[in-house]
């Protein structure tokens, strides 16, 4: 009996009673009946250009990056480019979209196909932003579109009224109050707008544009092929199929609670991804706006990390956090290791810059090295100069040391002197000969001239090439740089090249270089030495293979050249010979 009464008294303790059963039913209802009326009827509709965000685009809370990499078509070596601060200063009286009157508003900001994201007030009718926002133009006119809509935590953001602004010509702008396109509401905008000179870097206030240096090099580039799956950077936020995740993260975006997501670091971007009640948020920060990266705290016990922005970059996919100081910030927290991850970022963004520095220094030579190249010199012979080499350091290097290996080295059947004289000089024929057993086509063979940037003579030459690759088309338009020096003695002959291919894929990312050096043994042959590599301007996920396949390539092709030389040498010389011999027999005859 005391055993029984023990699993009865158990019993009714597990088990609910029916009250408890019609409480729990009750309570059930309640919350779907609220979720339904709140997804249809919660949300202001007294006005008919009320609309919400598409959740496809990450609820208009991610940046398009596929607009942002077709930005720029024109070439900013050639073109004025134009800058555009837009001062997102205040709002007033704006559409009231909460329950309790109010509203948490942000703005989007729009010029062309880029976007920026201001920060949100939350809780005002009235925001107060001060905020700044950058944008490079090629021509104008162009339009400004202001769209501020309300944050929400879960629901969709939802419109509140919009302005777009002409901008028509360079000058300033403003303040003034923009009425929006909605029942009330004013936007406080300043505009201005600089005309920056041909060749200006684009550069002010450590923003350069969204990922300028990449949309104008894939833009000139046209379709890449790359062997491999796309990645979370191409499948959640549509990045270029060349950028890899080097390091990813758990951790969380602070903003009226912490998001909890993934953020996946490149070699240009770092990246944040969250789907929380199905919002999802995306956050794409380039390196290039990225002021500081530095520790903090959230609730005082949550170990996080702040990354700062440049003044006039602001938000990318999310409304970022405001400063006094201008800068907008985005805050991550949640790391299972916040030391390891902040060393991590910040080596990362290290990196980046010392990549930039070394692509505009590649860019510079190589921008150099066309100048000097394709200057045309005088139809008649050109000598090689015979002074001796002027002081050390007063000439640029016309190929990059560090990026050559050997790939040749035997006896040739010619002096040095005789090698430039007979194959290379402007009386020779023996380059055209070649290109067109080649099958290449459109071939044009400069004249040989001197420059002041380099010692020697230095000359250009243009083409289309056959491609037998699967990964490349037919053919690609090709630019082979020459460069010469021949020792004051006549016995040393340094003969350089730099070729770049215009239609393969990553071709605007690398060159060849090679450097045949040829040194005098007897009277009629000489040491041949050939090196060769890729160097690299910019890095790219194919650089390994693309390297591999370039030298293999071009060591075929240098034996295809030395045997097509040695022919050519050999013709010449039985010519030469035949002529004597006529002219010896014509003598004794006379």
């Amino acid at each position: 009996m005391h055993l029984s009464a023990m699993i009865e008294t158990a019993a009714e303790c597990l088990m609910p009673s029916w009250w408890e059963i019609e409480v729990t039913f009750a309570a059930a209802l309640f919350v779907i009946f609220s979720y339904w009326y709140f997804t249809f009827f919660g949300r202001p509709t007294d006005f008919a250009d009320r609309s919400v965000v598409d959740n496809s685009l990450g609820s208009m809370d991610a940046i398009d990056d596929k607009d942002k990499i077709a930005l720029l078509k024109g070439d900013p070596q050639t073109n004025s480019a134009y800058l555009i601060k837009v001062g997102l200063l205040a709002a007033k009286n704006i559409v009231a979209a909460n329950i309790n009157g109010t509203s948490d508003p942000y703005a989007i900001i729009t010029c062309g196909a880029e976007k920026r994201f201001s920060s949100m007030v939350p809780g005002s009718r009235n925001p107060m932003w001060g905020e700044e926002f950058n944008f490079s133009v090629d021509e104008l006119p162009v339009q400004i579109t202001v769209t501020i809509y309300d944050w929400d935590i879960i629901w969709k953001s939802a419109v509140l009224g919009s302005v777009t602004v002409p901008v028509d010509n360079a000058g300033h702008i403003g303040p003034v109050w923009y009425p929006l396109d909605s029942p009330s509401g004013q936007v406080c905008l300043e505009i201005k707008t600089i005309m920056l000179p041909v060749n200006s870097a684009r550069v002010l206030n450590g923003y350069a544009g969204a990922n300028t240096r990449r949309r104008i090099s894939l833009d000139k580039q046209g379709p890449t092929v790359v062997h491999q799956k796309p990645g979370p950077l191409q499948t959640i936020f549509d990045l270029p199929r060349d950028e890899v995740v080097q390091h990813s993260y758990s951790c969380a975006l602070e903003r009226s609670f912490l998001y909890h997501g993934r953020m996946y670091v490149s070699a240009w971007h770092i990246c944040f991804h969250s789907n929380v009640f199905s919002k999802q948020m995306k956050v794409i920060i380039p390196f290039e706006h990225i002021d500081e990266i530095r520790r903090s705290q959230h609730a005082f016990i949550n170990p996080a990390i702040t990354i700062i922005l440049c003044v006039g970059a602001g938000g990318h996919g999310v409304p970022p956090l405001g400063s006094p100081d201008g800068r907008v910030r985005y805050k991550f927290a949640s790391f299972w290791n916040r030391n390891h991850a902040i060393k991590t970022l910040q080596r990362a963004a290290k990196n980046f810059h010392a990549m930039l520095e070394a692509e505009k220094k590649a860019v510079a030579l190589s921008a150099l090295r066309a100048h000097s190249s394709s200057i045309k010199g005088s139809q008649k012979q050109v000598k090689i100069p015979e002074e001796s080499v002027p002081e050390a350091g007063k000439f640029q290097p016309f190929i990059k040391e560090e990026a050559l290996a050997s790939i040749y080295n035997d006896f040739f059947p010619c002096t040095a002197e005789q090698f430039f004289n007979l194959l290379l000089s402007d009386d020779s024929n023996f380059t055209n000969e070649y290109r067109l057993e080649r099958k290449d086509s459109n071939i044009s063979i400069g004249q040989w001239h001197a420059a002041d940037e380099y010692e020697g003579l230095v000359r250009e030459l243009t083409f289309r090439s056959v491609c037998k690759s699967p990964m490349c088309p037919p053919d690609t338009a090709m630019t082979e740089w020459q460069h010469v020096v021949l020792s004051p003695d006549k016995g040393v002959l340094v003969f350089e090249t730099v070729q770049q291919a215009h239609d393969v894929p990553f071709g605007s990312y690398f060159e060849v270089h090679c450097r045949w050096h040829l040194e005098t043994n007897s009277e009629s042959s000489c040491i041949l030495s050939v090196k060769a590599g890729a160097h690299f301007k910019k890095w790219c996920v194919m650089q390994s293979k693309i390297k591999s396949g370039a030298v293999d390539e071009y060591k075929k092709e240098v034996r295809l050249m030395i045997e097509a030389a040695c022919s050519y040498i050999k013709s010449k010389t039985q010519a030469d010979q035949g002529d004597n011999a006529s002219s010896n027999v014509a003598a004794e005859n006379s």
